[in-house]
């Protein structure tokens, strides 16, 4: 009868083991791969619109509104801006991973009140702008083209760039490199590497074609900051806005929206307060707003 040694098990069970470990590592392999090949269908969930689409009749006749189409290389950016009567200055809102422009200014009555002016685009693939993305450093240089055809207009008055979750990655980098007056950070994360692994933890870090590390660049941004976050996010855990913080080298202020989850911060008084205090903070001394406006972007 054949000794087995007792901590080692029988050859063909060993066999067996070595074969399961075969399998589950090819598995491994090729989901890794298949995420390397398909992050763009993970990480972006655009809502297409026809190219008829006319935004006419969604706003209320008061506000005026252009559409605007920005020329990038390999495709067309759609973008409107919505101007307020004797503009007090521009938000440049970089919206998140899904939806487009219908679904993102349901309501501009926030702006409106506050006098300042609207900009908003979409990416690539969203709404009616045209191409997809194919890399991080595509998404900064078209985030970069539309600042550069809207932001001379507005020459010598406040500027806010604000960024909403996905949006927040492009707005640090844009501001780190144009300083305006403002940026605001709404539901952001410290990098979608970090992110990524703290969802995913077996997946490597370096595969990620979009690490976007806001953490890297916020302590580079020499304007003032406003870090808002809910502290029961579900999709972006509320220490990440505690690491922007700790690495703004002093420049930020944390908002908590206690309650707040991911998608539903816009609908909280004490995050309308805050936005809406610094951003009149920005503009003249009229007194044209008396109080701050209790809506917002969705």
């Amino acid at each position: 009868m054949p000794r087995v040694h007792p901590c080692r098990p029988p050859r063909r069970q060993r066999g067996l083991l070595l074969s399961l470990f075969a399998v589950l590592l090819l598995g491994y392999g090729a989901a890794l791969t298949g995420l390397g090949l398909n992050q763009e269908r993970l990480l972006f969930h655009p809502e297409v619109l026809p190219a008829d689409f006319s935004f006419a009749g969604r706003y209320p006749p008061e506000q005026d509104f252009e559409e605007l189409r920005i020329p990038v290389d390999g495709a067309e950016l759609d973008a409107l801006l919505f101007r307020q009567p004797a503009s007090r200055g521009l938000v440049f809102f970089l919206h998140g991973n899904a939806g487009n422009l219908a679904t993102w200014t349901s309501n501009v009555a926030f702006y409106r009140q506050l006098g300042f002016d609207l900009f908003m685009l979409d990416y690539r693939g969203f709404g009616k702008s045209s191409g997809r993305i194919s890399s991080e450093a595509q998404l900064h240089a078209d985030v970069r083209a539309a600042w550069e055809r809207i932001a001379p207009d507005y020459a010598g008055k406040p500027v806010v760039i604000l960024g909403r979750s996905l949006g927040t990655g492009l707005a640090t980098r844009l501001a780190a490199d144009v300083k305006p007056d403002l940026l605001v950070l709404v539901s952001p994360y410290a990098s979608l590497e970090r992110l990524a692994t703290e969802h995913f933890p077996m997946v490597p870090g370096g595969l990620l074609k979009y690490p976007l590390h806001s953490d890297r660049l916020i302590g580079t941004v020499k304007s003032p900051i406003l870090i808002t976050h809910g502290d029961s996010d579900e999709v972006i855990p509320f220490d990440h806005a505690r690491t922007l913080l700790a690495a703004s080298g002093g420049r930020a202020e944390l908002l908590p929206v206690e309650g707040a989850r991911h998608g539903d911060i816009h609908r909280f008084p004490v995050y309308l307060d805050g936005l809406s205090r610094r951003i009149m903070a920005l503009g003249d001394s009229s007194g044209r707003v008396s109080a701050p406006p209790r809506s917002a972007l969705p």
